[in-house]
């Protein structure tokens, strides 16, 4: 077993930035093909929920994993999650001071990530929600509570076995990317298939739909700590290696390259 890796004392203001700007790219692309395959007049619109998010699904993993591939996504670690710091924080290499300036950036993001998706497509994305999304009327609160809560909890043992081992954490960004897709293919259609709580917070917030948004915001960081808190054991129980960075396209550097000679 590898020695714990020490969290960096800050993470400097302009990784700040750059999770905002992913962040806000993200969502301007969500509210983008929200706009084309759900707006009814739209020449790519598909009615079927079950087989629009069949289509939006792969398109966001996509897209999520090439913003980790990103310079910027480089840079910050690419989390455009709440729940993601909130995971790496607790797996001892993300530092403490920084999760809450990544959360508030990621948030910020969220809502002008929106606004740019208005601001370019217009009143009609009102009409989607801006993108926002809902839970399917025969789930109750504690239904989608535990699934979004649970997706989150997956990801966040995916995230911390592939940051302790670079030779496989190349694998990372699309590992991520595909995880979000079948979450949203699968628990679109039920819960909503959020996992994310900076993806319903601008959203939500501009179409005035607050009616799920805390089960949203708070059930992704719950997952996130019972990850972390599964990993630790499972880590501690089988003598396995701990994550050495927070940045989901890997370290790029040195230490990396060591550890990866190793494996």
């Amino acid at each position: 077993m590898t020695a714990s890796v020490r969290r960096p004392a800050a993470v400097p203001t302009g990784q700040v930035w750059c999770e905002f700007a992913l962040t806000t790219v993200l969502l301007f692309l969500v509210v983008t093909i929200v706009r084309w395959v759900r707006v009814p007049a739209s020449p790519l619109y598909v009615g079927d929920l079950r087989l629009a998010l069949a289509v939006v699904g792969p398109a966001a993993g996509l897209l999520i994993t090439g913003l980790i591939l990103s310079p910027w996504g480089r840079r910050s670690g690419g989390h455009m999650n709440p729940a993601v710091t909130v995971a790496v924080w607790l797996m001892d290499v993300f530092p403490g001071v920084s999760v809450l300036p990544y959360i508030a950036a990621q948030l910020a993001g969220s809502v002008l990530g929106t606004l740019l998706g208005r601001l370019v497509w217009g009143p009609v994305v009102s009409t989607v929600g801006f993108g926002s999304l809902r839970p399917a009327p025969t789930w109750p609160v504690s239904a989608v509570f535990l699934a979004e809560t649970g997706c989150i909890l997956v990801l966040a043992l995916a995230v911390g076995f592939l940051l302790a081992y670079p030779a496989f954490g190349r694998w990372l960004p699309a590992t991520v990317g595909v995880c979000i897709a079948l979450i949203i293919v699968i628990f679109g259609p039920l819960s909503g298939g959020s996992a994310n709580p900076a993806r319903q917070f601008g959203p939500a917030l501009l179409a005035g739909q607050f009616t799920d948004l805390v089960t949203y915001m708070v059930a992704p960081i719950v997952g996130a700590v019972l990850g972390a808190s599964v990993h630790h054991l499972l880590y501690r129980r089988f003598q396995l290696r701990e994550p050495i960075t927070y940045k989901l396209a890997g370290t790029g550097d040195a230490t990396g390259r060591a550890e990866a000679s190793r494996v």
